[in-house]
């Protein structure tokens, strides 16, 4: 058995960003782990991991398009941090994902999509005030990953590349 999710991840050095803002003294969650789930699929039979992937090849992906963690919040004692920027492409990105697990037999919670990144399990005022005004660097969301996680740690199974976006100096005839 494997635990799988579908997720987004930022690059290393937007990670760092948010990470130089929090309290030195926080508790947060490794910023190497910080991701933007897309779906969970929890406890997965290692004999049906070629279906999830199978159906995840399927996924119609959006051109690469442009997100930025900004604000955060807290869902009970998670803190988070928030996103700006092409949520649209996200959100059918993330739709284009359960359809194609659904599909797959794989159902995803049905709960309405709220894009965040956690960034920790624990209560912590001090992680909020800094997530409320923080407003970090853009990146390109090229890819989305399988992600095992395993003992605390998360290993990326399989990555889908993302289209280019078509530089918008391009003419076509």
């Amino acid at each position: 058995m494997s635990k799988l999710f579908v997720a987004v991840f930022p690059p290393p050095a937007v990670r760092e960003d948010l990470r130089r803002v929090l309290p030195a003294d926080g508790r947060f969650t490794r910023p190497s782990k910080w991701h933007v789930t897309l779906a969970f699929l929890g406890e997965v039979d290692d004999a049906r991991l070629p279906s999830v992937t199978d159906a995840l090849a399927t996924v119609p992906a959006p051109a690469a398009f442009s997100l930025r963690l900004t604000g955060g919040g807290r869902f009970g004692p998670v803190a988070w941090a928030g996103l700006a920027g092409d949520l649209r492409k996200l959100g059918a990105l993330r739709e284009s994902v359960r359809v194609a697990l659904d599909d797959a037999g794989f159902t995803i919670d049905p709960r309405p999509f709220r894009p965040h990144l956690t960034v920790s399990y624990h209560q912590d005022r001090g992680l909020l005030t800094a997530l409320a005004g923080y407003a970090g660097p853009t990146w390109p969301v090229t890819d989305f990953a399988l992600v095992e996680s395993a003992l605390g740690n998360y290993h990326v199974r399989q990555e889908w590349a993302l289209p280019p976006n078509p530089s918008p100096d391009q003419h076509h005839t």
